[in-house]
């Protein structure tokens, strides 16, 4: 951020030590809007996350330098803001009437300004956080938007304002009404999933899988049944992080099948009181990430980069989790998930699964992985060939539980059983090393049993 003489330059932040440029993906705000401090001007796509901009000052937004798609380095200005006093000096009015003009109370600033429905994410969360109904703040912004000061003034206010009797009625209801109302004056709609009726294939679904909300933007081509869509940043992206990790890693490819109906009757049984007791539903991948961390332990060759002329072993076991959304793929890190129990490694499961849905992952998340799990089966998928998360050594992936006849000791049974498949970076690692880390996983899955303790 620098001062002009037109007003002040807002660059793209040091986001992360290995950053060195980011994408602008949307505008949230345009020239001539007025801003406070913290409000989101923008999206930046880094490396396969986006994250929200927020404004450094308050002011009017004069100008933006950079268009939407386009890169910019770190520090370079992406737009320019007036502050009040900036605004003030160029109308010749004095800066103290500027300020008035913005945060006094009078009949430009009533709470019925066109203003007074549209909400900062900073006002939002606050009000969240407190439990204040924001239709009963009165708005000093300009155009009678509320701001944060008139959320802590209201919350400072105390019982006076009745902020109890209101915030013990429907502060979740306001909140929620608020955020969509927010969503869609922002063209983003969300729907309630359909009812559908239980799988009775695949026991990692208990019910269909959602049908993605996909809509086809681009332009139609005379005469032919096709479309042009532009290439977004994300997907650009992840194409360059695939080119780079095929073109560079020569890589191979094993399966091994097991047999997991003990897991199976030992999530059935702990589900229910682990729902209760955590929120949170108990999935098998909880338990495969346990069984994968303890097998590296005995094989850390697994847990390496190439570097040329040496290959570097990790000592952390950082593992980056792969969860696909509708539009994209990535990979956040739980890490040091060597420390982690069963129950540790589902919370951090589902924390990271629910923010990378939601657009919400930053650059620390994603940092720092060694060993990537992708969790195929959660669709469907039997056997996958996955390409390496670069510059990791390994990837595997989680097929889908289904029940097979299995021949033991001479006699069939009925199993649930499910394929775990890996893709190596044959610079590093071969198939003995691989086969027996393999075979490791396999007994740690199958070696669960009723006994066995998630804490």
């Amino acid at each position: 951020m620098g001062e002009t003489t037109g007003g002040t330059e807002v660059t793209v932040p040091h986001l992360a030590e290995s950053l060195v440029s980011a994408t602008v993906a949307k505008w949230l705000r345009q020239p001539g809007d007025y801003v406070e401090q913290y409000d989101v001007l923008c999206e930046l796509i880094t490396d396969k996350v986006t994250v929200e901009m927020p404004s450094p000052v308050e002011g009017r937004i004069m100008r933006l330098l950079v268009e939407e798609g386009t890169t910019a380095a770190v520090g370079e200005a992406i737009c320019i803001i007036a502050e009040p006093q900036a605004e003030a000096k160029t109308s010749g009015a004095p800066a103290g009437d500027a300020v008035e003009s913005v945060s006094a109370e009078g009949p430009a600033v009533t709470t019925g300004g066109p203003m007074q429905g549209r909400y900062s994410p900073a006002v939002l969360k606050l009000a969240a956080d407190h439990g204040v109904t924001l239709s009963k703040v009165k708005g000093t912004g300009l155009g009678g938007r509320i701001t944060r000061k008139d959320v802590e003034q209201y919350i400072a206010a105390g019982p006076g304002q009745d902020k109890g009797a209101v915030a013990s009625q429907q502060p979740v209801d306001e909140v929620n009404r608020i955020a969509s109302a927010a969503a869609a004056e922002q063209g983003v709609f969300v729907s309630a999933p359909p009812k559908v009726p239980v799988r009775s294939t695949g026991i990692h679904l208990s019910q269909n899988p959602p049908l993605p909300n996909i809509e086809v933007i681009g332009q139609p081509l005379e005469g032919r049944g096709e479309y042009l869509m532009d290439v977004t940043p994300m997907r650009n992206a992840i194409a360059r992080n695939m080119r780079q990790s095929k073109t560079e890693i020569p890589h191979g490819w094993m399966m091994i099948e097991v047999d997991v109906t003990n897991l199976v009757l030992l999530r059935n049984k702990l589900k229910g009181e682990f729902m209760k007791q955590e929120g949170i539903n108990l999935t098998y991948l909880a338990f495969l990430l346990k069984a994968v961390v303890n097998a590296i332990k005995d094989y850390p060759i697994i847990n390496s980069v190439w570097a040329v002329d040496k290959i570097i072993v990790k000592r952390d076991i950082n593992i980056s989790l792969a969860v696909g959304t509708e539009d994209s793929l990535v990979t956040p890190v739980i890490k040091n998930a060597d420390q982690k129990n069963i129950a540790g490694l589902a919370l951090e499961i589902d924390k990271y699964s629910r923010k990378a849905r939601a657009g919400k992952l930053t650059l620390d998340d994603l940092q720092g992985g060694t060993f990537t799990v992708n969790n195929t089966g959660s669709f469907g998928s039997i056997l996958s060939y996955p390409i390496i998360n670069y510059p990791q050594a390994a990837i595997l992936t989680f097929e889908s539980i289904v029940k097979k006849p299995v021949v033991i000791q001479d006699m069939i049974a009925v199993r649930s059983m499910a394929n775990l498949c890996l893709s190596l970076d044959h610079r590093i690692l071969d198939g003995v090393i691989c086969g027996r880390f393999m075979q490791r996983v396999k007994e740690n899955l199958e070696a669960y049993n009723q006994d066995t303790k998630l804490y």
